[in-house]
C-alpha cells in the first residue's frame, strides 16, 4: 500500500502548492487544471491495478488512445477497427493466455496491419497506412499489455515514476534550463525539452521507484528513457500530422495520448528489462 501513501502525499502537497500560487503566476490556471486531472486519474489507475483490472484499464486506455491516433494520422475506419480490436484483444491475451504473446502474435500483428490496405487494393497509400497502423499497434496496445504482464507492483511503480518524472522534468527545466549547458534543447521536435528537464526527470523517477520499493539499476533507466523518448515520439507524430495536441477533452493535457505518451514507452522498456 506504499504507493497509495506516496500518491496521496504527493497530491496533497502539490495541491496545496498549486492552491497557494499567486494570481500573477502565468501558468496558475493550467497547473490547477492539471492537478484536478491527476486527482481523478490517480485513483482510477491505482484502483484498477489493485483490484486486478489491469487488463480492463489497458483496454480502455488503448481504445481511446488509438482513436486519437487515427484522427491525427487520418487513417481510414478499417484501420481504426484493427487498432481497436488489438487494443482490447492484446490485454485480454496477456491476462488469460500470456504464452500466446510471442512471435506468432508478432506475425499476426503484421498481417492485421496490412489487411485493410490489401483488401481495399490501396495502391496509392497502402504501404504508408500499413506502416502507421503497425507502429500504432506496437506503440499503444502492445505497450499497454505491460499493465498486465509486469504484475501489479511493477505496473504501479512504473506509472507513478512516469507521472512524477514528468513533473520532475518540468521543475528541472524551469529551475535549471534558462541558461548554460543544461538549457540546450534535447531535440528540435520539442523545443521546450532541455537537458535540465532530463536531470529533473532522472531525480524524480529514481525517487518515485525508491519510495515504492521498486528501484533497480535496470528499471530506473528504462523508465527514464520512456519519459524522455515517449514525449518526443508523440511530438514527431503530431508534427507530421500538423496538430498541437492529440485531443482537447482532458483538462490541462489535451488528449489521452498527450498524457500517456511517456508511459507507453516506459512500459515497453520495463518489459524488456524485467520479463
Amino acid at each position: 500500500m506504499s504507493a497509495i501513501v506516496v500518491v496521496a502525499g504527493t497530491l496533497g502537497v502539490s495541491g496545496a502548492a498549486v492552491a497557494a500560487l499567486p494570481a500573477k503566476v502565468r501558468m496558475r490556471a493550467e497547473l490547477r487544471r492539471r492537478w484536478r486531472t491527476w486527482a481523478l486519474a490517480a485513483p482510477v489507475y491505482l484502483g484498477a491495478l489493485y483490484l486486478g483490472g489491469g487488463w480492463a484499464l489497458a483496454a480502455g486506455l488503448g481504445v481511446i488512445a488509438v482513436a486519437e491516433y487515427v484522427r491525427m494520422t487520418d487513417l481510414p475506419r478499417a484501420d481504426l477497427a484493427v487498432l481497436a480490436a488489438g487494443a482490447v484483444a492484446l490485454p485480454v491475451l496477456a491476462w488469460q493466455a500470456p504464452d500466446l504473446l510471442d512471435l506468432r502474435a508478432a506475425a499476426l500483428l503484421l498481417l492485421a496491419a496490412a489487411l485493410p490496405s490489401l483488401l481495399s487494393g490501396d495502391g496509392e497509400r497502402g504501404f504508408t497506412r500499413t506502416a502507421r497502423t503497425l507502429f500504432a499497434l506496437l506503440w499503444i496496445p502492445v505497450a499497454l499489455t505491460g499493465l498486465v504482464a509486469l504484475g501489479q507492483h511493477t505496473a504501479i511503480a512504473v506509472g507513478l515514476a512516469v507521472a512524477l518524472g514528468d513533473v520532475g522534468a518540468w521543475c528541472g527545466g524551469t529551475a535549471l534550463g534558462r541558461s548554460g549547458p543544461l538549457a540546450r534543447r534535447l531535440s528540435p521536435l520539442s523545443p521546450n525539452k532541455t537537458w535540465a528537464g532530463v536531470l529533473g526527470a532522472a531525480a524524480a523517477t529514481a525517487l518515485a521507484l525508491w519510495a515504492v520499493g521498486a528501484f533497480s539499476l535496470a528499471l530506473w533507466p528504462a523508465v527514464l528513457l520512456g519519459c524522455i523518448c515517449g514525449d518526443l515520439i508523440e511530438s514527431m507524430v503530431k508534427r507530421e500530422a500538423g496538430v498541437k495536441d492529440a485531443g482537447s477533452w482532458l483538462p490541462g493535457f489535451g488528449g489521452l495520448l498527450d498524457r500517456i505518451d511517456s508511459l507507453l514507452v516506459a512500459l515497453l522498456l520495463a518489459m524488456v528489462v524485467t520479463l
